[in-house]
């Protein structure tokens, strides 16, 4: 890992996605965001295996979910999105950095939400992009 004046969490850590990945393989900024068209300029991920499910059943693809447990190659701050904004402090846990995250395990099973928290989180999500309300800082 690499060296942080300040850590802010030891891990471990996880992104939830629906991407094939392999161990070694590097997630890193600039992709297509799951929750807006447009490239994401960071990586995100968390050190909790709840916010990584809805990582990997919010993702945009039709492919099976994945968590993998990831190492981050440089510095990494909170998620602004989540952190004081909508959760004081960072219960969630979740973190995004420009630099590449390393794939150094996927875990093998976990328990999903219920279709029904899914499907309900999916429409309060639709519902702030109708509003025009589903900004991410970024």
């Amino acid at each position: 890992m690499a060296e942080q004046k300040d850590v802010l969490d030891h891990g471990p850590f996880f992104h939830g996605t629906k991407a094939a990945l392999m161990i070694g393989d590097l997630l890193a900024p600039q992709h297509l965001s799951n929750y807006q068209d447009k490239k994401s300029n960071y990586i995100y991920f968390t050190a909790t295996l709840d916010a990584a499910k809805w990582g990997a059943e919010l993702a945009a693809s039709n492919s099976p979910e994945r968590i993998y447990i990831v190492e981050p190659t440089g510095d990494f701050e909170n998620d602004p999105n989540l952190t004081d904004k909508r959760f004081p402090g960072n219960p969630t846990r979740s973190y995004r950095s420009k630099s590449p995250l390393k794939i150094i395990a996927e875990l093998g099973s976990w328990e999903r939400h219920s279709n029904d928290e899914i499907d309900h989180m999916l429409t309060s999500l639709k519902a702030l992009r109708d509003q025009g309300k589903a900004i991410i800082i970024d």
